[in-house]
Formats: structure tokens, sequence, C-alpha cells
């Protein structure tokens, strides 16, 4: 068996990939929008349950909602927002690990896909209607802990966790639409692609047969590096092919500058991520994606900022009461985090003049448990967004939705919101009523 050290490994990367910057971080370890019409794109804020005591409104109002302390940042948008609360999973009893959140079915499977999350399945059936894009899926979350994520296909699927990494992948070897050769000769351009492609093909692998000699922490790295490359492989060999970007050729994007920031802080390096989204929604290199917040087992919070400094899963949501006002503080800025990415998405015109990113993109807040700190899926929580006239029905100061039907009726409406109506190989094969939940949809 061929052996390896750490050492002579990184030495002989370094070599092959020479001054180029792309890997660095490895080191350093459909439709217009129009009144009840489908918006573009999808995006996935996942992070775990909450307490429920401090994420209820504070009193309800028909469906007007007066938002408590830690959802009190949804005020800044109310106009878009629609929260859903009371939703039961199939097995309400699983509780953080179990894959139910965004696949509706727990921990058995036998749809055609296997054991699929929502994004997964929606990416699917676009892919089979015949959309491509550059990347179809972009999966980006920071410091998950070793845990699991929500996201499935087949297996647990890992985010891409340095932002400097997710930039690379999204971004290199793509030229916005108003900055083309005008008909120049694309050789070479082909010819560093196919460069790139070649040392791709050799760091992978590299890396896979390095993953037998090492442990199971350091394989799950290494793991989420290889979904990078993978993810760029994808990226590089859409960049040459007619449409890809830049809205499809018929507008201007501009990409994004390339992360700075603090990026050892799991939470903050996620901020870098959104922005890297909304770059990547701009630009039309992917129509779905989502980020994860630290993991089913323990997210890190080291906010100096708003004096928090701890962890959320022991140390917020099972220490009780007196605890949950650390929770609160955590909660307020991850509602924050999500206010800002709909700010900025509603502030960044789409390439073809057809509003914002916002009218034309659906936001969903999923998690992985409705009561986290009694373990349960009693009362699954979501929060959705959409921009002007689009997917959601929306009022002017927010609605709020407590239903007694299977969660997974949200995971459908968001199908229904792409476009994907049929839902076969999707969720729990007992679900009675495969259908979107009624009420939270334009008509």
């Amino acid at each position: 068996m061929r052996s390896h050290s750490r050492r002579k490994f990184l030495k002989g990367v370094g070599a092959s990939l020479g001054a180029s910057l792309l890997f660095s971080p490895f080191y350093d370890s459909i439709a217009n929008a129009a009144p009840g019409k489908k918006p573009k794109r999808l995006l996935i804020f996942f992070t775990m349950g909450t307490a429920p005591s401090i994420w209820k409104p504070k009193s309800v109002s028909g469906e007007t909602p007066t938002f408590s302390e830690s959802t009190s940042p949804l005020e800044e948008v109310k106009e878009h927002i629609v929260m859903l609360d009371g939703l039961p999973s199939g097995s309400p009893s699983n509780n953080h690990g179990s894959a139910d959140g965004l696949t509706g079915m727990g921990y058995y499977s036998n749809g055609p896909y296997g054991l699929i999350s929502v994004d997964q399945y929606i990416v699917e059936k676009l892919k089979g209607s015949g959309l491509s894009t550059p990347i179809p899926s972009l999966l980006l979350g920071a410091a998950v802990e070793g845990g699991k994520t929500g996201f499935y296909k087949g297996t647990n699927l890992s985010p891409i966790a340095s932002p400097t990494s997710a930039y690379s992948t999204v971004f290199t070897g793509f030229t916005p639409s108003n900055n083309n050769n005008n008909g120049n000769d694309n050789s070479a351009a082909e010819a560093l692609l196919k460069r790139r492609k070649s040392v791709l093909d050799n760091l992978t692998k590299e890396l896979t047969s390095l993953k037998g000699n090492l442990g199971k922490e350091q394989q799950y790295k290494l793991d989420l590096h290889l979904e990078s490359i993978r993810q760029l492989e994808q990226r590089l060999s859409n960049t040459m092919t007619p449409g890809g970007g830049g809205g499809g050729g018929t507008g201007a994007c501009s990409v994004p500058a390339s992360p700075s920031g603090d990026m050892t802080n799991g939470l903050k390096a996620n901020q870098l991520h959104l922005d890297i989204i909304v770059g990547a929604f701009a630009c039309d290199i992917t129509r779905v994606a989502a980020i994860q917040w630290g993991s089913d087992q323990m997210m890190n919070a080291n906010l100096s900022e708003i004096g928090l400094a701890g962890e959320e899963h022991n140390g917020m949501i099972h220490t009780g009461a007196p605890a949950h006002l650390d929770l609160i503080k955590l909660e307020k800025w991850l509602h924050q985090q999500f206010v800002g990415v709909i700010k900025k998405l509603k502030a960044t015109p789409e390439a073809d003049g057809s509003g914002t990113l916002l009218d034309n993109t659906l936001v969903a807040w999923c998690r992985d448990m409705g009561d986290a700190p009694n373990h349960t899926q009693n009362e699954m929580k979501f929060v959705l967004a959409s921009g002007n006239g689009g997917y959601l029905k929306t009022a002017p100061g927010g609605r709020f939705i407590k239903s007694g039907e299977r969660h997974e009726r949200v995971l459908l409406s968001l199908c229904d919101a792409m476009g994907v109506t049929d839902f076969s190989g999707f969720g729990d094969p007992t679900l009675g009523s495969k259908s979107p939940l009624p009420g939270i949809a334009a008509t």
C-alpha cells in the first residue's frame, strides 16, 4: 500500500499548484416575477432547532405577529415575511441528527433518489426539465463541527466550509457578460481551463489516495475539500458553455470582491458565504443555494460585539431558561443575518432588468427540530420570504400561520415555488396528501 506523510503530501500539492491561489483555503483550513408567479431561485437558510418560548410571537392579531425579542429583526422586512409554526414531522420523536428537516422522511428511504433533501430534489427535477446552470446546487457552511447537515442525496452532504474556497469554486474562470471578448479568439482561455482541470484531476487522485490513511476527523475535513473540488470541476466544465452565467448573456452582473475578514469564526465566515450566494444568484451561476449554520450537534457562537461566547447546543439550549438569554442573543443575531441577505437580494437588480433578485427568489429558513430543548419535531418552524409579486401571499405587517399539517407540505411548497409539481420519490411515502401547504402561496 502506498503510504503518505502529511508534510510530503502538502509539499507535493503545493508544487503542483505553483503560485496558484485556487486552493489556498485547503492549507488554511424562471420566469419574471408577477403576482403568483414562480421564482427563479431558492435559498435555504438551515439551523438547529430553537426554544419555542423565545421564537413564537408575543401576540398575533389575525395573522399579524408582534415579534419576540429573538425574532425582532424581522420587523425590518415584515412585508416579505411568512412565519409558520405547529407543523409536526412524520416521526415527531425523532430528534437532532435525524434527516426529517429537509427530507420529510426521517431514517428511511424508498424513493428513486434514495434519501434526498428538498434542495437536491428540486435540482434533480430542474435538470430533468432541461435547466442547466454552471453550479446546479451550491451548499455552503463554515464550522459544521463534525455533526450532520440537513442536506442529503443518498448520503449526508457536506457544504464548502471555506469562503475563499467557495469563492474560487463559484467565480474562477467566470467572465461577466458585460466583460466578454466581443468575439475574439477563446483559445487562450480554453487552454487555461484545460490546465486548471488537469491540476484538479491530479489533485483529486492524490486526495482520494491519501484518505485511507487518515483518521476519522481528518477524513471528514478532506471530504469537505473534495466536495469543493467537485463543484469547481463542474464550474470549469460549464465555463465555456454558451449561456453559462451572467443571466444567460442577456444582461450584466458584477463579480463580488474576494472574501476577506475573520474566517476562523464559523459565524463570521458564513456572513461571507451569504455574499457569495448573492453574487452567484446575480450572475445566474446557480438557482439553488443553501447555507448551514453549525450542525445538529453544536455551533460555537463567539460574537464579542454582542457579548456572546459559548456553544449553542449544550451551552444554550440544554442549560435551562436562564441560559436562554444567550440563546435569545444568538437567535437575534441569526435573524439579523437572515434579514441582511433579504435586504441584499432586494438591493441587487436582475441582470435582465426584471426587478430585483428578491423579486425572483424564495428564501426559506428551515430547522432540524421544532422544540430543541425537548428534542422533538412536534412543532416544526419556518420563516419564508419573497419579493414583490413573488410566490408568497404576504401582508404589510407580515403573516404568522399556525398549522397542524405535516411539515413536509412546506417542503412541497418550496418545490411548487420552483415549478416542481411532480412529488414522486420525495418525502414520506405514507403521507396521504402530497400537495403544498395551503394558504401560503399567492393566487
